[in-house]
C-alpha cells in the first residue's frame, strides 16, 4: 500500500452525503508538510464548499480546515518545524510567498497562487492533509489539542480584527450573532479585557453568554433594544450571513466607530453615507488572518486559558455531524475525532 495513500470522507457532488474515499497525493512537495489529523472542526464554511454555495468547489470535496496533528513528513524546504511535532491548520494551506501582500507579511491576502485547504485541495475530513510549511501552526503546550481547532478559522476570524483595530482593554465591542465565531469572540474579548456587549436573537442564552464573559446580551431583532445602544461601541464583529438593519447598527458605534464584516452576507449593504460622515465611521471586513496572527491567537489562547466550547464527533459520523450542525442546535462547535 502506498505511503501516499490518504483516506478521507467525501462529497462527490454539491450537497451529496459524505462518503469514504482514498486517493494518492503523491510525492510531498519540498516546501509541504503531512500532518497526521487527530482532530477537525466542523465549519460552516465547510458545509458552503460541499454545496458549492460559491461556485467555487472542485469536486470530490474533502473539507475540514480546523486541523489538528502531528507532523507526520517534512518537505526539504520546511522549516522550523519536526517530525512529531502538534501543530494546526487552518482555512489557507499555501499561498505564494512573493507577491507584495506575502512579503508584508499579509499572505492571508496573497494575490499569487493562494491555496484554500479545501477548494481544489484535500482538507482535514481525513487521516492526513497537506499544507505548504509557512502556514503549518505549532501549537502550545497548554492548549488542549481536542478543541483548539477550532480557533484556527473561527477563531482568527474574530481575533484578526482586534489586531487590525488596535483594540484595548479600555474599548467596547460588540458581538453579533452568538455561534461559532461569536461564541469564540466573546472568549477572547473577555481575556483581551474589553466591556462586551453580545447582539443574540435568542435571549435564552444570555445566562450562558454572560457566563463566558459577556457584559451586556441585547435582543438582535429589537429595534427599540437597539436604539438604546446608540453612540456605545468602539467595534462591532457581525458574524452572521443574514441581512440585519444595517443602519440601526452603525447607530450602536462610537465616533470614529467601526463595524466589521466576517460573516459571508450575500445581498448588498444598503447604507447611507451621511450615517458614516457624521461620526467619521466606517464598515471594514477580513478573511482569517496570516501565519503571525495565528501564532499569536494561539499564544494568547494558551496563557489566558481560552477554549473554544465543543461537542465531540467519530469522524466516521461527519454526517450525523453536519446534520447537527444544520441544526442549529450545536453549543458552539462541532469538532471531529480522526477514527480511521
Amino acid at each position: 500500500m502506498s505511503d501516499n495513500l490518504i483516506h478521507a470522507y467525501a462529497a462527490m457532488r454539491a450537497g451529496a452525503d459524505l462518503e469514504p474515499y482514498q486517493f494518492d497525493a503523491g510525492e510531498l512537495k519540498p516546501h509541504q508538510v503531512e500532518v497526521q489529523v487527530e482532530y477537525c472542526g466542523l465549519c460552516h464554511s465547510d458545509v458552503s464548499v460541499i454545496n458549492n454555495e460559491w461556485h467555487s468547489s472542485v469536486y470530490p470535496v474533502v473539507a475540514g480546515h480546523e486541523i489538528i496533528g502531528t507532523i507526520r513528513q517534512l518537505g526539504s524546504e520546511a522549516k522550523g518545524l519536526k517530525v512529531g511535532q502538534r501543530v494546526g491548520i487552518g482555512w489557507t494551506a499555501e499561498s505564494c510567498q512573493f507577491c507584495d501582500p506575502c512579503v508584508s507579511g499579509q499572505q492571508v491576502l496573497c494575490t499569487g497562487r493562494p491555496t484554500a485547504t479545501i477548494v481544489g485541495h484535500a482538507g482535514g475530513f481525513a487521516d492526513k492533509v497537506r499544507a505548504g510549511w509557512q502556514w503549518i501552526i505549532p501549537l502550545p503546550e497548554d492548549l488542549d489539542p481536542e478543541s483548539a481547532g477550532p480557533l484556527l478559522c473561527g477563531g482568527i476570524t474574530v481575533f484578526d480584527p482586534l489586531l487590525k483595530h488596535q483594540i484595548q482593554a479600555t474599548h467596547h465591542v460588540g458581538v453579533i450573532g452568538i455561534g461559532g465565531l461569536g461564541h469564540m469572540a466573546i472568549k477572547l474579548l473577555k481575556g483581551w479585557g474589553c466591556e462586551i456587549t453580545a447582539f443574540t436573537s435568542n435571549l435564552d442564552k444570555t445566562d450562558e453568554l454572560k457566563a463566558m464573559g459577556a457584559d451586556h446580551v441585547v435582543n438582535s431583532r429589537d429595534g427599540a433594544a437597539l436604539k438604546a445602544q446608540r453612540g456605545k461601541l468602539d467595534l462591532l464583529l457581525s458574524t452572521v450571513n443574514v441581512t440585519l438593519d444595517w443602519p440601526a447598527y452603525l447607530n450602536t458605534l462610537a465616533p470614529n466607530g467601526t463595524m466589521h464584516m466576517l460573516g459571508l452576507v450575500l445581498e448588498p449593504m444598503k447604507i447611507s453615507a451621511g450615517t458614516l460622515i457624521g461620526g467619521a465611521k466606517s464598515i471594514s471586513g477580513s478573511p482569517t488572518g496570516s501565519p503571525a496572527a495565528l501564532r499569536q491567537l494561539l499564544k494568547f489562547a494558551a496563557r489566558k486559558n481560552i477554549a473554544p466550547q465543543i461537542e465531540l464527533y467519530p469522524m466516521s459520523e461527519v454526517n450525523a455531524a453536519l446534520e447537527r450542525l444544520h441544526s442549529g442546535q450545536a453549543r458552539y462547535r462541532i469538532v471531529l475525532k480522526a477514527d480511521f
